[in-house]
């Protein structure tokens, strides 16, 4: 039997569905535009939760949530969110009193999983265990860290006193021998532009001018090392030789501490053990390959 109203649902769905296109075409750029939205937010609390966990690493202590909000210039309650879901991934954990926080054991855990996944970090251990056993002195691997110098590896010599430093430490680039080879590839105004200008006031109060650092750089460059009595101490001699890449950038810096008059007696000997600990490091292509 033929019913005379079939068509007539169809047609309505059809009508319906047309007018419904123009509707769903904007639904879709709103939910385009909300989809975007919820990406740029999610954006945002990674990159706070970064600055947080950058922040501890930098302070070297504890830190209670509210003292972070401050410090980093970001509102309470998105540092308290964001601290909840670090303690819930062990990213950070508690520790002392008054609720304070701190960088969390799994962060350990993902460093030697990285370190599992270059050798170049095991031929770098392998190069300062020798370095510091050849001239009894404290061996070092140092990089960049942003716009800042940081030791990455370290063997402490065999000298009845410690000289040391801590290693992951940011520390400004001008008051280090290594700082003048590790911007060796930068043009003047790169160099200025990357060093921000308050890391020209060195320790003891006393202005580095920009130019006389960047001369420094020059020299260190065609020199291939740079030495100096410290900056930091008054008792140290500093020696840094470059570890390059493939392509002949400076990556990286391999360095001795020593007492300054053994470092100045020894100038020679010890430049030449660096250069050969240096020769090993680049021949390995570097720490990015």
């Amino acid at each position: 039997m033929q019913n005379r109203d079939a068509g007539k649902p169809v047609a309505k769905f059809l009508i319906v569905g047309q007018n419904s296109g123009k509707h769903g075409m904007k639904d879709e750029g709103r939910m385009d535009a909300v989809n975007d939205e919820t990406i740029s937010k999610r954006a945002r609390g990674l990159d706070r939760a970064f600055e947080i966990l950058e922040f501890l690493r930098v302070r070297r202590e504890p830190a209670k949530p509210n003292e972070i909000a401050a410090q980093i210039g970001a509102p309470r309650s998105s540092v308290y969110e964001l601290v909840n879901l670090l303690l819930r991934n062990g990213i950070v954990e508690y520790t002392g009193a008054e609720g304070r926080i701190y960088l969390g054991r799994k962060l350990y855990f993902l460093g030697a999983a990285y370190e599992d996944h270059f050798d170049f970090m095991r031929e770098c251990d392998r190069v300062l265990d020798q370095l510091a056993s050849e001239t009894r002195e404290t061996a070092q691997f140092c990089m960049l860290d942003g716009n800042k110098y940081a030791v990455v590896r370290m063997r402490e010599g065999a000298r009845p006193f410690r000289i040391s430093s801590d290693v992951g430490r940011p520390v400004p680039i001008p008051w280090t021998a290594s700082g003048r080879l590790l911007v060796g590839d930068m043009s003047d105004a790169e160099i200025l532009d990357f060093i921000p200008a308050e890391d020209f006031r060195l320790p003891n109060g006393e202005w580095l001018p920009p130019e006389q650092f960047i001369a420094e750089v020059r020299g260190a460059v065609a020199a291939g090392e740079f030495t100096f009595n410290s900056i930091v101490d008054s008792f140290t001699h500093c020696f840094a030789v470059p570890v390059k890449a493939a392509d002949g950038k400076v990556i990286a810096t391999v360095c001795l501490v020593a007492p300054r008059d053994d470092g100045l007696k020894h100038r020679q000997s010890y430049l030449n053990s660096l250069k050969h600990a240096a020769a090993e490091l680049t021949s390995k292509g570097g720490p990015d390959t």
